[in-house]
């Protein structure tokens, strides 16, 4: 299963939600080969900081060939829009994508255009996932944002939204500081129950 998670929004959040449920598959006890295609290379930087804590480690790799001689069950592929040809590359292996989207009116015209440039890398003929879910979303149940974002990402037809959001939580960005999974820094806070719902819809036949 090859899971691309990418949008064409920077800052949606794609390198914590990978990093996370790479460690939440080992968590299973599964396998799991993870790319970094991103420039800014923030996966990698994790992985660095969890091999210098020697926390159990992460493998990275950084070249896109690599996709091609890899037959591992769980790939996970971080690209983002500034290397656009690793990540059409990227999109046309793949099995699903994965869309993190930010409640916000600009998030949804990006992940629009998104959509186009996924259907000019998919033959008609291949059947391509494509998921979408509400990331960093506002705690405050008074703000409509994450709703009306919600209820947009429903109107689009060519995706499945799930409904599992990620709210804004400092602890999801301590995850990335300190190299440790949600389940590693807080198991049983909000932010941890909110991730492994999520992740258990990715994945239900492990959930």
């Amino acid at each position: 299963m090859i899971t691309v998670i990418a949008n064409l929004k920077g800052g949606s959040g794609k390198s914590t939600v990978l990093f996370n449920l790479a460690l939440w598959l080992k968590e299973q006890g599964e396998h799991v080969t993870t790319f970094d295609l991103d420039p800014q290379g923030t996966l990698s930087d994790v992985a660095e900081v969890r091999k210098d804590e020697q926390f159990e480690e992460l493998d990275v790799l950084t070249d896109i060939n690599e996709l091609y001689h890899c037959f591992d069950k769980n790939i996970l592929i971080d690209v983002g829009a500034s290397n656009m040809q690793d990540m059409k590359k990227a999109i046309s292996k793949a099995d699903r994508v994965l869309i993190p989207v930010s409640p916000s009116q600009p998030d949804l015209w990006a992940t629009q255009r998104f959509l186009k440039i996924v259907k000019e890398c998919v033959p008609d003929n291949k059947a391509l996932e494509l998921l979408a879910f509400v990331n960093r979303a506002d705690t405050n149940k008074i703000v409509r944002e994450s709703d009306e974002t919600e209820e947009a990402l429903n109107g689009i037809k060519s995706i499945k939204v799930l409904p599992y959001r990620l709210c804004q939580r400092t602890m999801f960005r301590r995850t990335l500081s300190e190299g440790m999974s949600i389940n590693e820094i807080a198991p049983n806070s909000k932010s941890a129950k909110e991730f492994n719902m999520l992740a258990s819809a990715l994945y239900v036949e492990l959930a």
